[in-house]
């Protein structure tokens, strides 16, 4: 049975996670593909392709992605070249204490372009990328012409 996972499954925007793939042929082409929706409903996508090592596991920290939005060893490859489904989006966190961006991670057989909507992935999860730790606390700033917010520590 395939399995992805990424480790830790919540964290904040900034620090590295570990995705690993587990249970693929020795040597079997996968395409991983990241994706997540915005608060604005745009969606975002990365996809990588992979050949599995000879115990059929898939680690972008170790293995160098074939092609696809990278080539190389990257592990964070998947979240930092996600690219907008509409050209000239950016993909901006306006509620930052309230939400994370839900970031899900697809396997698929052999070498995916284009995902039709009745393809099944092999194994998908999900990630929490959060941009405010626990108990941080959010003073807005109105000073004149001046406006922002303060980020106190717990």
């Amino acid at each position: 049975m395939v399995e992805v996972t990424v480790t830790p499954q919540s964290s904040l925007a900034d620090r590295p996670v570990q995705v690993q793939v587990r249970g693929l042929s020795p040597s079997q082409l996968v395409t991983l593909r990241a994706s997540l929706t915005d608060e604005q409903g745009e969606c975002f996508q990365a996809r990588a392709f992979f050949r599995a090592d000879s115990t059929g596991e898939v680690d972008p920290g170790c293995h160098a992605a074939l092609g696809g939005s990278y080539a190389g060893v990257c592990p964070m490859g998947l979240f930092w070249f996600l690219q907008p489904d509409t050209l000239f989006r950016r993909l901006i966190k306006r509620d930052v204490a309230g939400s994370p961006f839900l970031v899900r991670l697809e396997v698929f057989d052999g070498l995916c372009l284009v995902t039709a909507p009745r393809e099944q992935p092999l194994a998908s999860c999900e990630a929490e990328r959060w941009y405010v730790a626990p108990g941080v606390q959010r003073a807005p700033i109105r000073e004149g012409r001046v406006r922002g917010a303060l980020f106190l520590p717990p």
